[in-house]
């Protein structure tokens, strides 16, 4: 049996206040859909440089993990971005800003 997955909305915030406890700025650049929108998050290292994160389902297994689904200089993942928005009107975007390019999208409880 697969495990429930939890709401958009309720992941999203999770997310925002671990990022806010470790005093990494975070924005939500596009609100998706509080119940099943995809999630993509944006890591902008502030050097004209980002990298583009999606959670990916392993068909194998069945685990979730995040995948680069995009990286490369901030325009260019802009870009991608907005392609993805056009295709998931549901979609939430997450803009992480971090010189070091911290997400926390490894850490246990985000990782899956």
């Amino acid at each position: 049996m697969a495990e429930p997955r939890l709401a958009a909305g309720i992941w999203v915030s999770a997310y925002l206040a671990r990022l806010r406890l470790s005093d990494i700025p975070v924005f939500v650049t596009a609100k998706g859909d509080e119940t099943a929108g995809a999630v993509l998050v944006k890591s902008n290292t502030l050097d004209g440089q980002a990298q583009l994160f999606q959670r990916s389902l392993d068909l194998m297994s069945g685990a979730r993990a995040w995948i680069v689904l995009a990286e490369g200089g901030e325009t260019e993942i802009d870009a991608a971005i907005e392609r993805q928005k056009r295709f998931d009107p549901d979609l939430w975007v997450i803009e992480v800003e971090d010189r070091a390019g911290r997400t926390l999208l490894d850490e246990p409880g985000l990782a899956d």
